[in-house]
């Protein structure tokens, strides 16, 4: 929670955040957040504020005291106490009031390209020169500090129990809500809320658990949760009897899972990581529907991903999601399967303690 957030982790990350405005020569950072799942953690990692409704924007100048700004047609929009900021703005237009805090400086933004609303976009490009700073941000928060460690794990305690309640649940013929019902009553008991994304692959689509979707021998559960502390994770397995095309995909999500754990290693680029991992896939003559993985934390994608020609050296302490998509030629064909990885001194660690295979129904911890 926000309030369990030290004096000594606020002024770490303000410190990361500040070294990278200085590297690229801005006045000040804005982060802007959305209430759209998984696109508010941007603001929470400098607040702490969970946003509930609508959206705000965190202001950390490179000298000086930082402000949160909210739009006043929602008063309230989470609750305001759990943030570490002292200057609360609810202005009208959060734009305008940026524009005219922030006239004539040079200043990053996050969530430019993505988060950022039209009409502030447009009040703040005319007074302030606004720079795509979504890479950089990441880049500065993608080592965790213990405490946020601390944090990922329990996060991803919750969604290992969780996966384990959808198994129990799982039955051929129930439909996907059904089965979803028991993890995500779990979810929300262990303090998660509204931070839960959970899905079900019907084939090699994402589709969001319907009470008229009925689920067939072989599922594919997507489960992504953040805990109590904010931080996202993944974590699922196959459910059911693979066919011969899935059987083969399963052997190369069986070397991923070997490989990942020397590959994901201080020192090794991610393009690096990516090749490794990957390889049984295409050797198999699979493409990968999804993006192999990615950095995950506050907010559920970060910067860098695990992918063909991202440079970025991984470190100590960088926390990836992986879930490499195999799909075969008939395009019906495909295995997904996710887990929460840290990178430590010695190679990548999978944080669910869950074998890499696929389980079957009936079975429990």
């Amino acid at each position: 929670m926000a309030r369990d957030v030290s004096r000594e982790e606020i002024d770490r990350r303000y410190g990361l955040v500040r070294a990278a405005m200085e590297e690229h020569h801005l006045d000040a950072v804005v982060v802007a957040g959305s209430e759209y799942t998984g696109f508010e953690g941007a603001v929470r990692y400098l607040s702490g504020f969970q946003i509930v409704h609508r959206y705000a924007y965190v202001l950390l100048p490179r000298n000086g005291e930082p402000s949160i700004v909210f739009p006043s047609e929602a008063r309230y929009v989470g609750e305001h106490g759990s943030c570490w900021i002292e200057e609360q703005v609810f202005v009208d237009r959060p734009g305008e009031w940026l524009a005219e805090r922030l006239a004539t400086q040079r200043v990053g933004v996050y969530g430019l390209d993505y988060v950022l609303t039209v009409r502030d976009y447009q009040a703040m490009c005319r007074k302030i020169d606004c720079v795509p700073f979504d890479v950089e941000f990441d880049l500065a928060r993608a080592v965790k500090s213990d405490a946020e460690v601390e944090s990922v794990r329990d996060s991803v305690r919750i969604n290992t129990e969780g996966f384990w309640a959808f198994l129990g649940a799982f039955a051929p013929g129930k439909t996907a809500a059904e089965v979803l019902a028991p993890a995500e009553e779990l979810f929300v008991e262990q303090g998660c809320g509204r931070m839960t994304m959970n899905m079900v692959l019907v084939g090699p689509e994402f589709a969001i658990a319907r009470g008229d979707l009925a689920l067939d021998e072989f599922c594919l559960p997507s489960l992504e949760i953040a805990g109590p502390g904010g931080h996202w994770v993944e974590v699922s397995r196959a459910i059911g009897p693979p066919n011969a095309e899935v059987g083969r995909m399963l052997e190369a999500y069986e070397e991923y899972f070997e490989t990942a754990r020397s590959a994901l290693r201080p020192g090794a680029t991610a393009h690096d990581a990516h090749r490794a991992v990957s390889k049984g896939f295409g050797d198999r003559g699979y493409k990968l529907g999804h993006v192999t993985g990615h950095s995950i934390g506050m907010t559920m994608i970060e910067h860098p991903k695990i992918g063909e020609g991202v440079q970025t050296e991984l470190a100590a302490n960088m926390v990836f999601s992986m879930h490499p998509h195999a799909i075969a030629d008939n395009g019906r064909d495909c295995l997904y399967m996710q887990d929460t990885w840290l990178v430590t001194p010695e190679g990548g660690e999978p944080l669910a303690g869950l074998p890499m295979r696929v389980f079957q129904a009936g079975e429990s911890p």
